[in-house]
């Protein structure tokens, strides 16, 4: 996010960003102590705005949404900005896709893991 400018450009419309000193350390079965992202932390201290129903998280590595998946959406990593960053349209498209879920009241019910589906079908009608 730091490469992309997206904590000193006005032109972002960014209501969290949890990066690494926000994760909080939990025990899997299958995975032994892994790093999260706790997005009860939100929806506790924001409440009348927040919730699992109307929050969203994208991060290039999944199991950083292990305790909230039904509201993390894996995105495609960004790889060396300064080669790629004309050619990267991630973020372009997935703001299509969160106008997209805007309209609805409950995304809950939303596979983001096909989101790419969602969106073309959505534009094809």
């Amino acid at each position: 996010m730091q490469e992309l400018g997206v904590s000193t450009n006005a032109n972002y419309k960014i209501t969290f960003m949890l990066d690494s000193a926000a994760m909080i350390t939990v025990h899997t079965p299958k995975r032994g102590l892994i790093d999260v992202k706790p997005l009860g932390v939100i929806w506790g201290k924001f409440s009348e705005y927040y919730s699992k129903k109307n929050t969203i998280m994208f991060d290039d590595i999944g199991r950083n949404f292990l305790m909230n998946p039904q509201n993390g959406l894996k995105i495609r990593p960004f790889m060396k900005a300064h080669l790629n960053r004309d050619k990267d349209k991630e973020l372009l498209k997935l703001t299509q896709y969160l106008k997209e879920i805007a309209k609805l009241d409950d995304f809950l019910e939303l596979n983001h893991k096909h989101w790419e589906r969602y969106l073309s079908k959505k534009q094809g009608q």
